[in-house]
C-alpha cells in the first residue's frame, strides 16, 4: 500500500508539471502584517484577517494544498491509470477470453476475474512501483530533489515498462497520427505517445493469447458436434455436452496455472 501510495504521489507530475510551467505568474508581494491588540480591545489594524507562512526552507515544493488537491485528481483517474498504464488490460482480456472458450460467461462471475486482475496487476507492477518509490518518491520527501524532477524520474520509469512491452509498429502510428518527430531514442518517446500506443498493443497481445486459449476447446466443440450428428441427436444442444469435457480437460491439465504463468511470464519490466 505504501508504494502504491508513492506513485500515485509522484506520477502527478506527468500531468501538473506542464500546466504548472505555463501556469507560472508574477511574484506576488507578501502580505502585511497582521497587528493585534494586546489589550485585548478586539481591535486590528486593517478590516480584513490576514494569514501568512514563513519558511526558511529554500527548496522548491508545492504547496500543501495543491498537492492535496493534486492527489485527490489523481485519486479520481485512478481507475483509468490502472486500466491503461498497468498490466491489467491484458489481464482482464485474457480471461474474458478463457470464460468465452469454455462456455461459461458467468462463471467465475465477473466481480471474482476482476479483483483477480486487479491483484495480478498489483502482483507484476510491484517491480515498477518500487524503483519509483526509490528513485522518485523516496528522495522528494527527504528534500534531496524538487518535485519536477521527482515527477520526471517516475513518468520515465513508466515509460520505461510500457515501452518494453509495446510494439515498435504501433508506436510509429501513434507518432504518426499525431504527427510528432521520431524521437532519436525510445525512451525519449512523449507519455502522450507512449499510453495510446502501449493500449493497442496490449489490446493485440491479449487477442493473441485469447486465439491460442480457443482453440483446443473450439476442437473439442467440433469433436462433440459431429458425434451427437452421427447419432441423430440433432436436438441435443453440444455445449452440453462439451461444457463438462471442458472444464475436465481444463483441470486436468492445470488450466489455471498455465494461464496465470503465461500472463505473469509475458510481461518485462
Amino acid at each position: 500500500m505504501r508504494h502504491f501510495l508513492a506513485l500515485i504521489l509522484v506520477l502527478f507530475g506527468t500531468f501538473a508539471a506542464p500546466a504548472a510551467a505555463q501556469g507560472q505568474g508574477p511574484a506576488i508581494g507578501p502580505p502585511s502584517p497582521i497587528v493585534t491588540d494586546p489589550a485585548g480591545t478586539g481591535s486590528s489594524q486593517g478590516s480584513g484577517f490576514n494569514l501568512s507562512f514563513n519558511t526558511s526552507d529554500e527548496r522548491e515544493s508545492l504547496g500543501t494544498a495543491i498537492e492535496i488537491a493534486l492527489l485527490m485528481t489523481l485519486l479520481a483517474m485512478a481507475p483509468a491509470i490502472v486500466m491503461t498504464m498497468t498490466s491489467f488490460t491484458r489481464i482482464v482480456v485474457v480471461l474474458s477470453f478463457l470464460k468465452r472458450a469454455m462456455s461459461m460467461q458467468d462463471l467465475p462471475p465477473a466481480l471474482i476475474t476482476t479483483g483477480f486482475a486487479v491483484f495480478m496487476t498489483i502482483f507484476i507492477m510491484k517491480p515498477v512501483v518500487s524503483d519509483i518509490h526509490d528513485q522518485a518518491y523516496q528522495p522528494y520527501i527527504t528534500s534531496q530533489i524538487e518535485w519536477q524532477e521527482a515527477a520526471s524520474r517516475a513518468t520515465l520509469r513508466m515509460n520505461q515498462f510500457m515501452l518494453s512491452q509495446t510494439r515498435e509498429e504501433d508506436v510509429a502510428l501513434i507518432l504518426e497520427l499525431s504527427r510528432t518527430p521520431r524521437p532519436q531514442t525510445a525512451l525519449e518517446t512523449p507519455i502522450h505517445v507512449t499510453i495510446p500506443a502501449f493500449v493497442l498493443s496490449e489490446i493485440k497481445t491479449a487477442f493473441q493469447m485469447g486465439f491460442v486459449l480457443f482453440l483446443p476447446f473450439v476442437v473439442i466443440d467440433l469433436v462433440i458436434s459431429s458425434i451427437l450428428v452421427s447419432m441423430g441427436m440433432f436436438t441435443l444442444p453440444p455445449v452440453v455436452v462439451s461444457t463438462p469435457l471442458k472444464l475436465l480437460l481444463f483441470i486436468l491439465v492445470g488450466g489455471w496455472d498455465l494461464v496465470v504463468t503465461s500472463l505473469a511470464q509475458s510481461f518485462a519490466a
